[in-house]
């Protein structure tokens, strides 16, 4: 039975909009009726998750989410996926008052990492996933390592996400390379982009050459999978979601 779809967006909007396009592209349909029911909610209005976890702000991002989780429920969703890897830091407290399932985007993208045979896995994430360790922890609760950027780093890439790409601005694609070939260089096979903000990072050749996992494309092969649908359009990795752990 073909399930709704759940999406507590804006956070940021860009990332959800294209959370929605990349749901309707992967769903095989040939008629509008072969598609996802979906309920979105745009709560842009969300305070930032990394200031409240990095002590920057007192403003608690959780009770307008538990609010959306709530009105997405009420409106008729079976599930509800959050496409944005930040908001987990809350997932515990959210899925405990869910009165469905919530997908959980960090789980299910270092599983698949897991799935595909990646042995060290190089984290891409704002400030506020890192520091949370929701990453960490995943890798190290399957048995993998993992590497961060250094401090210099981060901060280069904090503001490629909220300089460049909240804004709308074209990011600095060779600044990016230098932190993906840092984390190469530490022994990393695969390097995930752990903040959907980075999905959006402009289809360019200088990418080719790194083995991206994109959090985003996982969130939205597993969302259509537990709708009930048959996803399609995927690069080869992605199908690992569908193997069993070893």
């Amino acid at each position: 039975m073909p399930k709704t779809l759940g999406i507590l967006g804006g956070l940021g909007p860009a990332a959800s909009v294209y959370f929605y396009r990349l749901i309707t592209e992967h769903t095989a349909a040939l008629c509008d009726q072969d598609h996802i029911d979906i309920v979105l909610i745009s709560s842009a209005s969300i305070p930032d998750r990394s200031d409240f976890i990095l002590k920057k702000s007192d403003r608690s991002p959780l009770p307008l989410m538990k609010e959306g989780v709530w009105k997405l429920a009420n409106a008729g969703a079976d599930l509800i996926a959050i496409p944005c890897n930040t908001a987990h830091y809350f997932f515990d407290e959210l899925s405990r008052i869910s009165p469905v399932p919530v997908l959980n985007i960090v789980r299910e993208t270092v599983q698949l990492a897991k799935r595909a045979g990646i042995q060290r896995l190089g984290i891409l994430a704002t400030t506020g996933t890192i520091v949370s360790e929701a990453y960490q922890h995943a890798c190290s609760g399957m048995g993998m390592e993992f590497r961060i950027p250094c401090e210099p780093s981060q901060q280069l890439l904090m503001d490629i996400i909220y300089h460049s790409i909240k804004t709308a601005k074209a990011p600095d694609l060779d600044a990016f390379c230098g932190i993906a070939a840092e984390l190469r260089a530490g022994g990393c096979d695969a390097i995930v982009l752990g903040c959907t903000e980075l999905s959006l990072l402009p289809q360019d050749p200088i990418l080719e050459s790194y083995r991206f996992i994109d959090s985003l494309q996982v969130l939205t092969y597993k969302a259509i999978v537990e709708c009930g649908k048959k996803p399609c359009g995927f690069s080869e990795l992605y199908t690992y979601i569908d193997k069993a752990l070893v």
